[in-house]
């Protein structure tokens, strides 16, 4: 009992005080001798739930299960066509891949269950890469980006760069910046043979615009310039039907002395052959032995074809008189051409002339220079020489096949 002595107010607060409280917010308790730190006791129980939580996202979404023999014969080719010497790491994924269906699981939980059990390297994940890119497997590029993450891949500039090309291939552009952008999010910084890719990319989509920004961009390096760098841009050029801008490229490397592969100069020397521009045609012809690249028939037939679109039959019998004298054989493409500029021209005489001096020096005429003859004799009414024509180039035909004995 309460003594009198006290005030109403100080007998409500020690009543206040001797009640004990059990609300698990108040910080100290005091009950007897004990305390009670209800707040700390519930916090330990959410952080312990949390890590349970944790551990039981983590724990494996693809369970490995060795390849067996209930698989399809085409599966069982591909895995026998694995090449031996491969590590037993990259032998183990790689069936995998070629077995992997969704009822398994995905590709990025495959590639997590290989690295936390086999632990590769990055000269494993390089020979799996290498093996499905030359089989063409349509996981290739997803492989590529997946080990991006992975720190055994010790990725490098390099690395990124042939996921850019891939998705080229694949005309995949916005995945192929989205690659880039990831890139130089990681710090690596754009050099010359990426930026060359993304060059090339666009070139073969037709993105001109992207194209010429992006090689700007390249220049902005500081470094000197290579012919595959050079030569994506006027491939861009070339596709974009803008010749005469690709020649100037062409000129600008021929000052540094850098001179271009041979693919630009075919490409570029195509096209004037097939829009009837014996000038652009010829300068190229000659940029091409200039640069050191010894022309083939196909060049040859490419340059006499210019000039038999613009009817200048003379100058595609020269081309073709020049070529025998570098001691091209002259093909039957070839000799077709020069056959169908005389016919433009209705120069009778000068193509049996010129086929005597084929005969002459031993070179037969092939089937699509005699179907030109036959073609052209007919709408002449030449009929007897016409199945003459045709005999010949039978009899000659079967006797090539003919085994020697």
């Amino acid at each position: 009992m309460l003594c009198s002595s006290y005030s109403i107010s100080q007998k409500i607060n020690l009543i206040k005080v001797t009640k004990p409280s059990f609300c698990p917010v108040q910080e100290r308790v005091r009950w007897g001798c004990r305390r009670f730190r209800f707040g700390q006791v519930f916090a330990v129980i959410n952080i312990e739930e949390k890590e349970k939580s944790e551990v039981k996202e983590e724990k494996p979404r693809f369970r490995w299960i060795e390849i067996g023999p209930n698989i399809t014969e085409e599966q069982k080719q591909a895995i026998s066509q694995l090449p031996p010497k491969l590590t037993r790491r990259c032998i183990a994924i790689l069936k995998q891949i070629i077995c992997l269906c969704p009822e398994k699981g995905n590709l990025s939980d495959l590639l997590a269950a290989w690295v936390r059990i086999m632990k590769p390297r990055r000269a494993d994940w390089l020979a799996v890469l290498k093996e499905l890119k030359t089989k063409e497997h349509p996981l290739y590029i997803q492989v590529a980006e997946l080990a991006l993450q992975y720190e055994s891949f010790e990725v490098n500039i390099r690395d990124y760069t042939k996921i850019i090309h891939g998705y080229g291939k694949l005309n995949q552009i916005q995945d192929a910046e989205n690659t880039l952008a990831a890139m130089k999010r990681r710090g690596f910084i754009c050099d010359q043979v990426t930026l060359t890719a993304m060059v090339d990319m666009y070139s073969k989509a037709g993105n001109l615009k992207q194209a010429e920004e992006t090689f700007e961009e390249m220049k902005l390096l500081g470094q000197p310039l290579d012919k595959r760098s050079y030569g994506s841009m006027i491939m861009a050029y070339i596709r974009a039907g803008m010749t005469e801008r690709g020649e100037i490229l062409l000129r600008e490397m021929d000052a540094q002395q850098i001179y271009a592969g041979s693919e630009v100069y075919k490409a570029l020397l195509r096209v004037y052959s097939m829009n009837g521009d014996s000038e652009g045609a010829q300068r190229v012809f000659e940029a091409i032995q200039f640069a050191g690249i010894s022309p083939d028939a196909r060049l040859c037939a490419l340059l006499i074809n210019a000039y038999l679109m613009v009817g200048e039959s003379q100058k595609a019998y020269i081309a073709f008189k020049n070529m025998r004298k570098a001691g091209l054989e002259p093909s039957d493409k070839c000799v077709a051409l020069v056959l169908a500029a005389f016919e433009k021209e209705n120069k009778l005489n000068k193509a049996l002339n010129f086929l005597i001096d084929l005969e002459r020096n031993g070179n037969v005429v092939g089937k699509e220079a005699s179907a030109i003859l036959a073609g052209w004799f007919k709408r002449l009414g030449v009929v007897e020489e016409v199945e003459s024509v045709l005999r010949e180039y039978a009899t000659r035909e079967s006797y090539s096949k003919i085994p020697a004995s």
